[in-house]
């Protein structure tokens, strides 16, 4: 492995390290410390990335079960929608723009 490909790769496994302590289904939450609405943000931004990790973990989910309720879950929506509406708007922006180049 070359050094340039050390130095990209270290950062994204330790971010991908870091996510997976703090996904959902890690155990961090009990019936008495639920996941609350912030909990339900975080875990909506990083829906895709514990999507794919729980295919190798069992234990590791999208939802977290042992939450707050409806305030987890507007924070979980919320997030999940504008991290995905957002690239599509960035990909409409975009399409829209190269139209316009070509007319």
């Amino acid at each position: 492995m070359t050094r340039k490909t050390v130095i990209f790769l270290f950062p994204v496994l330790l971010t991908l390290l870091m996510l997976s302590a703090c996904a959902p289904g890690s155990g961090s939450y009990s019936p008495v410390d639920r996941a609350n609405f912030l909990a339900g943000i975080w875990h909506g931004w990083i829906a895709p990335f514990t999507l794919i990790i729980g295919l190798f973990n069992k234990s590791i989910r999208v939802y977290e079960t042992i939450n707050t309720g409806w305030w987890y879950d507007f924070g979980f929506y919320i997030a999940v929608i504008s991290g995905f509406g957002s690239l599509s708007l960035a990909r409409g922006r975009k399409h829209r723009r190269n139209r316009q180049d070509d007319d």
